[in-house]
């Protein structure tokens, strides 16, 4: 770990994991064996990054974020070891780009994530799965590309429609409404 990262004193690091100069790793945290956190990535509180997840900078990981193993979240659209002119190409010779994950979602084992994107609060990306657009809050994505086939809720749980535009959670009996733009908990 660099003496230059910023890591709260009740995250649990495991052996072998790496988080760079200038990264911020919040309160309450689990970064698992072999995981790499990337220069000035900044992960929220209660995060959970499990065993060798590679998260590249300039992610933004929200509060409340799972993390499954083996996960990567990339950074160049458009990666190239060198230049058209075949000069090996440096760090300024490209600008990294990045996976913002948002508060609660959750990132199944084997994914990638490929920048720039961002995964909606909630969402649940299904193991072995390869993000290329943005997913919505609450999405449930599945396959290679990822594409939507239902809704979680924040229990992690597969809703279903009870009437029009009203889903509910079998676990919780929570309700949520589907609205232009997607989904949100229903105030009750």
């Amino acid at each position: 770990m660099s003496q230059n990262a910023s890591v709260a004193p009740s995250v649990q690091v495991w052996e072998n994991a790496q988080i760079r100069e200038a990264a911020i790793v919040g309160e309450n945290c689990v970064i698992g064996r072999s995981a790499y956190i990337g220069t000035g990535v900044i992960i929220g509180n209660n995060c959970k990054i499990q065993n060798h997840s590679l998260i590249y900078e300039p992610a933004h990981i929200a509060d409340g974020v799972f993390i499954g193993p083996n996960v990567t979240l990339t950074n160049d659209r458009n990666p190239r070891a060198i230049n058209p002119d075949r000069t090996l190409k440096a760090a300024s010779d490209w600008v990294p780009v990045g996976v913002t994950v948002m508060r609660g979602a959750s990132i199944g084992a084997h994914s990638v994530c490929v920048a720039p994107l961002t995964i909606g609060e909630w969402a649940m990306i299904g193991a072995g799965s390869t993000v290329v657009h943005d997913v919505p809050n609450f999405a449930l994505v599945v396959g290679n590309p990822a594409r939507q086939i239902g809704w979680v809720s924040k229990s992690g749980f597969q809703m279903h429609e009870a009437s029009t535009g009203i889903w509910i959670c079998p676990s919780t009996g929570h309700q949520y409404i589907l609205e232009l733009g997607g989904m949100k908990e229903f105030a009750q």
